[in-house]
């Protein structure tokens, strides 16, 4: 089976210079873990929200907050991402995605087609898949 067949399609993107403040927002209103950084069509880097959660004060929305807590979300996108994500095609195979993601021990990789981002992989992407088939 190939990663085109079980890949999330519904992929959403931020620029490089977009605030913290609104990939918060993004992440507490989807139903994903992962954001994909853009720009000018280039795949550029990815943030996940253990990412974030790193990146912000723990003070924030809580009665200890200071004004140096709310300036956390004021960084940019590409101040907490990881550059030069590793990267997978559609064609290729599950099993070849799966040992990539042990290997480099990332949750998802996004799926690039000739350099363009088509969709994204994640480890319950594959774990679904299995379920599925009856693998496990």
């Amino acid at each position: 089976m190939q990663v085109a067949t079980i890949m999330t399609t519904r992929v959403v993107t931020v620029e490089m210079d977009d605030r913290l403040s609104l990939i918060r927002d993004i992440f507490n209103q989807a139903r994903f873990r992962h954001l994909m950084v853009m720009e000018e069509g280039e795949l550029l880097g990815i943030i996940s929200d253990r990412d974030l959660l790193r990146a912000l004060s723990p003070y924030l929305d809580s009665a200890a907050e200071q004004a140096r807590d709310t300036e956390t979300l004021n960084r940019r996108a590409h101040q907490i991402m990881t550059r030069q994500p590793i990267t997978v095609s559609p064609h290729q195979t599950l099993a070849y995605a799966a040992r990539l993601m042990l290997d480099r021990k990332v949750s998802c990789l996004p799926v690039l087609d000739r350099g363009t981002l088509v969709g994204v992989l994640s480890w319950k992407d594959l774990l679904k898949a299995a379920v599925e088939e009856g693998a496990l």
